[in-house]
């Protein structure tokens, strides 16, 4: 099953403002999320978050992405540096 992903407006500025490798590396790990949003792999590590509305994290170096799986369609609501509370 393929997926869709869709970055938050502000997830995509959080993007920009990075180094182009970190960047890249950024974006290739999201891509990733397309194959399946479930699964630890190479390239992605993914966490199912505890809490009231059910919440994947994706860690890429020191950069964390939070999503939430609705269907077949990934929405990626939030990025931030390591250290920021959840």
């Amino acid at each position: 099953m393929s997926y869709s992903v869709f970055l938050h407006p502000d997830v995509e500025e959080y993007l920009d403002s990075l180094s182009q490798s970190e960047r890249k590396r950024c974006y290739i790990s999201l891509k990733k999320l397309a194959l399946d949003p479930y699964k630890t792999r190479s390239g992605c590590d993914i966490k199912k978050m505890k809490g009231k509305k059910v919440y994947y994290r994706l860690r890429v170096g020191n950069n964390r992405f939070l999503y939430v799986i609705s269907g077949n369609e990934v929405f990626v609501e939030e990025a931030f540096k390591r250290g920021k509370e959840y």
